[in-house]
């Protein structure tokens, strides 16, 4: 929808991308690290094939900001979906001849397409006017709810449809790339603004010292890799309880549902009560996981902790990236834009890492633990915008 209400069509295929594009994600969520599980050397590497999907995106940030101010948000997305393919049929070639470093490889090339696809929440802000960005970036990011739905589907139906485990459901999401393809192809994005000439389109330094631009980065980076250490050692550690995988796929679709259904109305709440307090309430829920994580380890406590963290993610993502497009020149948006997902894709990675290595040696419980460092140092980061904002309001009375 228009902020008038109205019906926006190319809106609506920009959400159907972003929910393929959460299909691929949610399916590799589920799946990475029990291949990893089953042909990593040791266990401690079991999520090095998660890993190295983020951090092919963060290597890739640069390159995919090139390829959109050179080609367009259409063609870049759409080298991004042909990447996308091409990637997914080498893991499922991986599983089915147990390379384990092949499995790699092939998720490090895929991490262009989660770099590029990254950017789909930014194109929807640029499809609406200014009044329409928190509602935009909402809608599109709603679209995560059919990845929530079908993803962990995905992987269950299509586990032994081929030789070895999983090696099906990678082939599947082929598939779901083709259609996000067919969806793309409606899409008539404007063209972005010309980079500004010399210092290669450099961000002036003045925008990167803003206290709203790092605060910014900082929510969304440190919210992603909150969630990223805990959902990516959820199927680890109810294997390690004795859950089935199909405890594993319910539990990834209601944390996938807690990271997109609140989209419907994280906008609206933005514009109503402030960006802050919503950062503020993301905190907490992400905290209120870790205590409930920390309570017990059956069904309904994996449940329950990853539901919370998925809003409490929304919330800091959501708030983050609305923070973030009023912090930067329209002439360096995809710069800027590039420099946000580097340090979230960063995060991202060393989180994917770490939770593998801590869970198959500190355990579950530890690894909670080590989870609130972040988010209390992200707490007094959102202090301090607070500070400086109420400083400014009032030096502003004083010069009325």
């Amino acid at each position: 929808m228009s902020a008038a209400g109205r019906f926006n069509a190319p809106l609506a295929w920009l959400t159907l991308c972003q929910g393929l594009f959460l299909t691929n994600n949610v399916t590799f969520m589920a799946i990475n690290g029990l291949v990893g599980l089953a042909l990593a050397p040791q266990g401690w590497m079991a999520t090095l094939p998660l890993t190295a999907y983020v951090l092919g995106g963060a290597l890739c940030t640069g390159l995919v900001a090139r390829h959109q101010q050179r080609y367009g948000r259409k063609r870049a997305f759409q080298m991004g979906l042909a990447v996308a393919m091409v990637s997914s049929a080498l893991c499922a070639l991986a599983a089915l001849i147990g390379s384990f470093w092949l499995l790699i490889a092939a998720t490090v090339v895929a991490g262009y397409y989660n770099a590029n696809a990254a950017l789909y929440r930014f194109a929807a802000a640029e499809l609406v006017g200014p009044e329409g960005r928190e509602r935009a970036i909402s809608w599109v990011l709603a679209g995560g709810i059919l990845g929530g739905v079908i993803g962990p589907q995905l992987a269950q139906a299509t586990r032994d449809a081929l030789a070895a485990p999983f090696a099906g459901a990678y082939a599947a999401l082929v598939v779901v790339a083709a259609l996000s393809m067919l969806a793309l192809a409606r899409i008539p994005f404007p063209a972005l603004p010309p980079a500004p000439a010399g210092a290669a389109g450099r961000l002036p330094a003045g925008v990167a010292r803003q206290p709203a631009f790092i605060v910014a980065i900082a929510a969304s980076a440190l919210g992603y890799g909150v969630m990223n250490l805990l959902m990516a050692a959820t199927p680890i550690a109810m294997a390690v309880c004795s859950h089935p995988f199909s405890a594993v796929a319910w539990v990834l679709e209601w944390h996938v549902l807690g990271m997109y259904v609140p989209s419907f109305f994280t906008g609206p709440l933005i514009r109503r009560v402030g960006v802050l307090p919503v950062l503020a309430a993301g905190v907490l829920l992400s905290a209120a996981c870790i205590a409930l994580a920390l309570h017990g380890v059956d069904l309904m406590h994996f449940t329950a902790a990853l539901l919370v963290l998925g809003v409490g993610w929304n919330f800091l993502y959501i708030g983050g990236t609305a923070l973030y497009t009023e912090s930067y020149p329209a002439s360096h948006r995809v710069r800027a834009q590039a420099l946000m997902d580097r340090w979230v894709l960063g995060t991202m990675t060393l989180t994917s890492f770490s939770s593998g290595a801590l869970v198959t040696t500190g355990g579950w419980q530890a690894m909670n633990f080590g989870a609130l460092l972040p988010l209390a140092a992200l707490a007094a980061m959102l202090w301090w915008l607070r500070s400086r904002q109420a400083e400014a309001a009032a030096a502003a009375q004083q010069q009325a």
